[in-house]
Order: structure tokens, then C-alpha cells, then sequence
């Protein structure tokens, strides 16, 4: 069984026991989540498909880690008027265990 969730303003495709690395939680590690904006569940033969969300489904999983990615570089210029700004980001995540379906 798989379903599709929505969290952080994406939407992600899961099944039980992946590991997701989404937007930044307020949880700390090991403690568990709940993600209830259930847009579609599958199980290859049937569908279900909500209208935003499946009334009644949840997925349940753990935290299991809380970190930042990797370093982006942002750099800005104007030509020929001396302007130059280089800065750098590292995007938090959180990432998590999914543990179970439930409809």
C-alpha cells in the first residue's frame, strides 16, 4: 500500500518503512509524527483519491534525525557598478522513518 502525503508545500509518494527527508519539523528525534493531509492511497488495484484530502487516512512515522543540507552558494552582481554579495545557505531538514498506512 502506498499513499501520497503533503508536507512542507510538497506532496511525496510513500510506502511503509522509507526514510523521507522533508521540510523542517518542530519534533525532536525519535519522537513520533503524524501526517494526516492524505491526498491519495493505492494499493495497485484500488484507489482512492480525496477531495483535498482521504477523510480518516493518516500516515504515522518517527523522526529519526534533524540536520541541515549541504552548503549553496548565492551570488549576486551588477556589472560594472562595483556590486557583489556572495552568500551562503544550508536548507534544515528533518528525517523520518515512515512506520504505517492507516486508513
Amino acid at each position: 500500500m502506498y499513499a501520497i502525503i503533503e508536507t512542507g508545500g510538497k506532496q511525496y509518494r510513500v510506502t511503509s518503512g522509507d526514510i523521507l527527508y522533508v521540510e523542517k519539523l518542530p519534533q525532536n528525534e525519535g519522537e513520533s509524527v503524524v501526517f494526516d493531509k492524505v491526498l491519495m492511497l493505492g494499493d495497485g488495484e484500488t484507489l482512492q483519491v480525496g477531495t483535498p484530502y482521504v477523510g480518516g487516512a493518516q500516515v504515522k512515522a518517527v523522526v529519526e534525525k534533524q540536520g541541515r543540507g549541504k552548503k549553496i552558494v548565492v551570488f549576486k552582481y551588477k556589472p560594472k557598478k562595483n556590486y557583489h554579495k556572495k552568500q551562503g545557505h544550508r536548507q534544515p531538514y528533518t528525517r523520518v522513518r515512515i512506520e504505517a498506512i492507516e486508513v
